[in-house]
């Protein structure tokens, strides 16, 4: 594993009976700095093995870390927009020449398969691109004034540090899409990556900080590793933070989004995901059934825009189990590092154990498992792996178990009559995030693509849930929670926005007519 030496990571080598002989620091702000506290595993979910360890941040690492990026913002807002997309530019080719690297300790600590771990830095590298170019593009406008000799316009600026708090199944592309965005707008930016991936941030953070350093803004990629009590709590709570982006779960967003929201912070909210295909009677299934797979299947499940379920129409549902099941017993499971691996492990025990939990309790509400479901055993397979054979459940949409996402390869398969009972299924659980409907009807496209169609943040039409596009802003409704990543106009979250009218005459009118004096 010569790629976690390249990326300044200090391995275990699965030797080590004292951590902190070889432990990594985790915390970051234009220094590394000695830690304080417990040492945190990072473990590889193909084998259960010791990567390495990271000596986490307490309170005290996270004072100092914000600190440094306060003191980096307030000189970074005053750079040049442009020259600030010339440092991104400068980051996104320094992570182009590691894709390889970061692509497989991706592999190592996630455990995707390697096409989805260089596929996410590949991202990485995307929205720097983008970012290159918006910063030439971060427009205002110019308004008419209701009073004579008075101009009037509309004018954006840097707003802060932005705390980034990220989840285990991107570990680098969503830091990604905050941060490039954040840094072309004048911000800087504290990361605290989830406790199941601290190399990813450590790794990323190894590549980008030299570009910074050199600028002397090193303090823009700060870096915090430690407990949701000591770190992501203090994340939320500071009022030096004017925005937070969380990726997690529906239920700890609520958590943020109210903390925040008290303090009068803004959040970037990407949480549950619920996300169907829609399959009417005329969708072409020799795209519609490969998509659905690698939705469901691909990064095991734990995507959060992962197909979770297929509504479709009952003329063609027998003919649509039968290609699934044949589609799933072709998908090879295994180590994620060989390239013949569609499908590798979960994330850890716990997340096997929600999905045995999640096709009991389908089954006990009157769902079906017609293929799959349970620990995958077999040649190759490491005994400490956490690999798991993805299930396929013929369900009803109203089942409260199909109404929860559940962050593993579980496909429920559900019946539609007509295109009204398609729209009503497919809007009929709690999040809003990703949805598809494969068709070649223009009326059925367009009324699932309208106003009365899916109520998700991303609607498609004979394309998947899964696999968006940097050039798209990111995000969805209802319990995903709200707010956009990425590209679009998703720039104008991480600045703050001036209304600015300047008087050229010699006389002072009020606005409205009014007369005083």
């Amino acid at each position: 594993m010569d790629f976690l030496s390249e990326l300044g990571i200090k391995a275990s080598n699965g030797e080590v009976n004292d951590p902190s002989e070889v432990a990594n620091s985790g915390a970051y702000c234009g220094e590394w700095l000695e830690t304080s506290g417990s040492f945190l595993e990072s473990r590889n979910p193909a084998t259960g093995e010791v990567i390495a360890y990271v000596k986490q941040a307490t309170s005290a690492e996270y004072e100092q870390v914000m600190e440094a990026a306060v003191e980096a913002f307030d000189r970074w807002r005053s750079v040049p927009a442009p020259a600030r997309g010339e440092v991104v530019r400068k980051i996104g080719n320094a992570i182009r020449e590691k894709k390889d690297a970061l692509g497989r300790l991706i592999t190592l600590e996630m455990g995707k398969i390697l096409q989805e771990g260089w596929g996410e830095v590949q991202e990485a590298i995307d929205i720097a691109d983008f970012a290159v170019g918006q910063s030439r593009m971060l427009y205002g406008l110019s308004m008419h004034s209701e009073r004579p000799a008075h101009a009037m316009r509309e004018q954006w600026h840097p707003l802060g540090s932005v705390g980034i708090i990220t989840a285990f199944n991107f570990p680098m592309a969503v830091w990604a899409w905050n941060a490039a965005l954040a840094y072309v707008c004048g911000d800087a930016c504290v990361w605290k990556p989830s406790s199941s991936t601290p190399l990813c941030g450590i790794g990323l953070t190894n590549v980008v900080r030299p570009v910074l350093e050199e600028e002397g803004f090193g303090a823009l990629a700060s870096l915090c590793i430690g407990s949701g009590r000591e770190v992501g709590q203090a994340m939320l709570e500071d009022k030096r933070m004017p925005l937070i982006s969380f990726t997690g779960s529906t239920g700890v967003g609520r958590r943020v989004g109210a903390t925040v929201a008290e303090r009068f912070g803004r959040t970037i909210l990407e949480l549950g995901g619920n996300n169907a295909v829609v399959l009417m009677e005329d969708a072409d299934l020799d795209i519609a059934i490969p998509s659905i797979v690698f939705g469901a299947v691909g990064t095991a499940g734990q995507r959060c825009t992962s197909t979770r379920r297929v509504l479709v129409h009952e003329s063609i549902a027998d003919d649509v189990e039968e290609r699934l099941k044949s589609a799933y017993g072709q998908v090879q499971i295994g180590d994620p590092s060989e390239e013949s691996t569609l499908c590798g492990p979960l994330v850890d025990a716990g997340a096997i154990e929600d999905m045995d939990k999640a096709i009991e309790s389908v089954q006990a509400e009157g769902g079906e498992l017609i293929y799959g479901g349970g620990k995958a055993t077999g040649e190759g397979l490491p005994e400490g792996g956490h690999y798991v054979t993805p299930a396929i459940v013929r369900a009803e949409n109203h089942y409260e178990t199909v109404q929860e996402e559940t962050f593993a390869p579980v496909l429920y398969i559900i019946r539609i009559r007509d295109l009204d009972d398609a729209i009503a299924k497919h809007n009929g659980v709690p999040q809003g995030l990703s949805s598809s409907m494969f068709t070649m009807n223009m009326r059925y496209a367009e009324q699932f693509l309208s106003a009365t169609g899916s109520d998700c943040g991303i609607a498609n039409v004979n394309i998947g849930t899964s696999g968006a596009e940097i050039g798209g802003a990111f995000g969805g409704e209802k319990e995903t929670g709200g707010g956009r990543e990425s590209g679009s106009d998703s720039w104008k979250a991480y600045m703050r926005r001036q209304t600015n009218t300047v008087n050229y005459s010699t006389e002072l009118p009020l606005a409205q007519g009014i007369q005083f004096g």
